[in-house]
């Protein structure tokens, strides 16, 4: 199982992205610390299979809500059906995202505020819709996952690595912004996770053994290599870090 956290028992915990990928190892890792997880994502299938899964196993308390984060007010109302069903929300973890590769020359404006918005806004709108409950009860944990690809230069992404740089600059203004009422706020940044649509869409023998000759790790690194992170850092275990981007890329960067 790994570390125990005791503190996060029973917390309610907000994932986004949660059905699948890296998002699903943190909804795994947080209902095996008995937290009441709360997960969004558009996948009604794979969200409902999930919490059918965590709820037959008897680990914490996880329930899935089906929906399209790019649309704010439903976000907003998801977040108070969340607050309904587990009470006032105690940690975010602003995980989805899509990485969805784009020629530079053909990108439109309405592709650019569509990456931007399935990449950055819900992030935004997710923290500011929790932490009036944070700021309530003086303390509270956000969590935005970025990406190494900005810091390696990643090409064919532009509207992609535009979004996951901006995550640090929210991370840190929110940050300072609350963190007089004990609320936190960091960012994790990835790097090449091999989760089932990465292995499906992107990663080949070749490109693997370009990551092993750049990574000081030479394995795969796994949704629950972030996921284990993620927990470490909402716990108190982590009461004194905020304001910071940690780097989880086997040494790549």
């Amino acid at each position: 199982m790994g570390a125990v956290y005791p503190d996060l028992a029973g917390q309610t915990v907000i994932v986004t992205g949660g059905a699948a990928g890296i998002g699903e190892a943190i909804v795994r890792a947080f209902a095996r610390q008995g937290s009441r997880v709360a997960f969004i994502d558009i996948d009604q299938a794979r969200g409902s299979a999930l919490e059918a899964e965590i709820v037959a196993c008897g680990e914490g308390d996880a329930a899935f809500f089906r929906c399209d984060l790019t649309d704010i007010p439903a976000l907003k109302t998801t977040i108070d059906a969340v607050r309904s069903r587990f009470g006032p929300i105690e940690a975010l973890i602003n995980n989805a995202a899509h990485d969805e590769r784009h020629a530079t020359l053909e990108v439109t404006e309405a592709y650019w505020d569509g990456r931007i918005a399935v990449n950055l806004k819900h992030q935004f709108f997710a923290a500011q819709a929790v932490l009036p409950d944070m700021v309530a009860n003086g303390r509270g944990s956000i969590l935005n996952l970025g990406s190494t690809s900005w810091m390696i230069g990643q090409g064919g992404m532009a509207a992609y690595t535009a979004s996951k740089s901006a995550v640090l600059g929210l991370t840190r203004s929110l940050a300072r912004d609350f963190g007089q009422h004990g609320v936190r706020v960091n960012a994790l940044a990835p790097g090449w996770i091999m989760t089932e649509r990465q292995l499906e869409k992107w990663v080949t023998p070749d490109s693997e053994r370009e990551l092993y000759e750049r990574q000081c790790l030479k394995r795969r690194l796994v949704p629950e290599d972030i996921a284990r992170v993620v927990v470490f850092l909402t716990s108190s275990e982590a009461s004194a870090i905020t304001n910071q981007q940690y780097v989880v890329d086997g040494g790549w960067t």
